[in-house]
C-alpha cells in the first residue's frame, strides 16, 4: 500500500509482499514467533532485503501479519453476511474469531514485548457491521435469544478469546467453552 505521496507498489512487489506474509504467517505459526526473519526469506523464496524493504523490523512484520489475518476475517465474515440463508453464521463466525486468535496466540506475545498489545475486542469493533447483521439475521431466525444485542455478543467473546489466546487453551477447551457460550445465546430451550 502506498502512502500519500509515495509511489506505488509495482506489481512485483506487491506479490512479494503477499508471498512474505504467507511464509511468515506459515514460519510463526510452526516455529514460533521469535524465529529469524531469515527463515520467513527463505519460505518466501525472497532475499532477505527484500523482507527488510517491505517490513524494516521484527515488529512490523508482526503487525502487517495481525492486519492481515484481520483483513481475511473481515472478508470471511463479508462472506457470511452475503449469505443470507445462513441463520447460524453467527456461530460460525464466533469460531471463527476463536480459532484465529488461538493460532496467532505467539505473533501476539511478541507483539505484547514490544509494547504493541492485540486486543480481540479491538478487532471486533471493526466487525461490528458484520456482526450487527448476523445478530440480526440469528435472531430473526429464532437461532439466538430475542434480547441478545451487538454489544453484549462483542463482550462476551472478546472475553472468551482473549483468555482463550492469554492462557493458552486447548483446542477441546476452545471448543467447549464455545458450546457454552452459545447455550448461553440460544433461546431458553433451544439447541
Amino acid at each position: 500500500m502506498a502512502h500519500k505521496g509515495e509511489r506505488p507498489l509495482r506489481a512485483d512487489a506487491i506479490r512479494n509482499r503477499a508471498r512474505i506474509l504467507e511464509a511468515a504467517e506459515a514460519v510463526f505459526a510452526e516455529q514460533g514467533a521469535s524465529v529469524a526473519t531469515d527463515a520467513v526469506a527463505a519460505r518466501a523464496g525472497v532475499a532477505i532485503g527484500t523482507v527488510f524493504r517491505h517490513f524494516p523490523t521484527k515488529p512490523d512484520l508482526l503487525k502487517a501479519v495481525v492486519m492481515n489475518l484481520q483483513d481475511r476475517i473481515v472478508a470471511e465474515a463479508d462472506a457470511m453476511v452475503r449469505d443470507e440463508g445462513a441463520v447460524t453464521a453467527l456461530f460460525e463466525f464466533c469460531s471463527l474469531v476463536m480459532n484465529a486468535g488461538a493460532s496467532h496466540r505467539d505473533v501476539f506475545e511478541r507483539l505484547a514485548e514490544t509494547g504493541v498489545q492485540v486486543r480481540v475486542a479491538d478487532a471486533l469493533v471493526r466487525l461490528r457491521p458484520a456482526v450487527d447483521v448476523l445478530l440480526q439475521r440469528a435472531r430473526g431466525g429464532g437461532a439466538v435469544r430475542p434480547d441478545l444485542s451487538t454489544d453484549e455478543l462483542i463482550a462476551l467473546l472478546a472475553a472468551v478469546c482473549q483468555e482463550a489466546i492469554a492462557d493458552d487453551w486447548s483446542a477441546a477447551f476452545r471448543r467447549r467453552s464455545l458450546d457454552l457460550l452459545f447455550t448461553g445465546l440460544r433461546p431458553e430451550g433451544g439447541r
